[in-house]
């Protein structure tokens, strides 16, 4: 199996990721001094700008926490979501080629099984999905006081995935005709091993990293994409660097 994957966006969102940790602190402990120096005086005499001023600053801190924990999550903590990936689909075979940041599909696999844009999701606690909708409970009260502060939610996969897929379809038809660009089908992946799924109603497979692997050889034997078509889609796509 190849691995191709953009270093340099990874690198460079790993580090934006620290300053956007290292920002939020900064405001948040900004805003405790503040919130002192206001509230410490006389209460009736705080103004109405300085009530202005300490909500924005506490909604910048959040947004900041938010922003930054995500992008750890995906650049800056190791391992990371493409890495997991990596080693869960390891021995698949050699005509198989996975792409991470480097595709209209932020992870990207071509090879016998098909073409598979893979969502990942980082989230802790239970991911469930009834009534045409995605839910994410459990995990304590820890974890539900880090969801309601700015913490990864499980979002609308469906939804990114379908974006990705007709992404990469006009992507695609840049190089080829139509009716010649092949089935693109979707897999939402959740990276942390502990989470809980209640997925079997989902609108597309959906399951823990380590079990993508059977699932990809599966596919593989019951629609096997031949080698040609492989090296056809492959050609369109980035090529690893010498």
């Amino acid at each position: 199996m190849k691995i191709i994957k953009n270093d340099k966006l990874i690198e460079r969102n790993g580090k934006i990721s620290n300053y956007l940790s290292i920002a939020s602190i900064v405001v948040l402990v900004g805003v405790a001094y503040f919130a002192y120096q206001t509230l410490s005086g006389d209460p009736t005499k705080v103004t109405l700008q300085s009530q202005y001023l300490l909500i924005g600053s506490v909604v910048m801190s959040m947004l900041l926490t938010s922003i930054g924990n995500q992008m750890s999550k995906n650049f800056g903590r190791s391992p990371r979501p493409d890495e997991k990936i990596d080693a869960a689909l390891k021995g698949l075979p050699g005509d198989t080629t996975l792409y991470h940041y480097v595709t209209p599909a932020s992870h990207l696999l071509v090879g016998p099984a098909g073409i598979w844009v893979i969502i990942a999701s980082t989230v802790i606690g239970k991911a469930s999905y009834s009534k045409k909708r995605w839910r994410l409970s459990g995990g304590g009260f820890a974890q539900s006081y880090l969801r309601f502060f700015g913490q990864e939610g499980i979002g609308r996969p469906d939804v990114e995935a379908d974006a990705d897929i007709k992404s990469l379809q006009k992507e695609f038809a840049k190089h080829m005709d139509a009716e010649q660009i092949p089935p693109i089908s979707a897999l939402l992946v959740f990276t942390d091993e502990n989470v809980e799924l209640d997925t079997a109603d989902a609108p597309m497979p959906a399951m823990k990293v380590k079990q993508i692997k059977d699932f990809m050889r599966q596919k593989a034997k019951e629609h096997p994409f031949s080698s040609a078509e492989i090296e056809r889609i492959k050609s369109v796509l980035p090529q690893a660097k010498e």
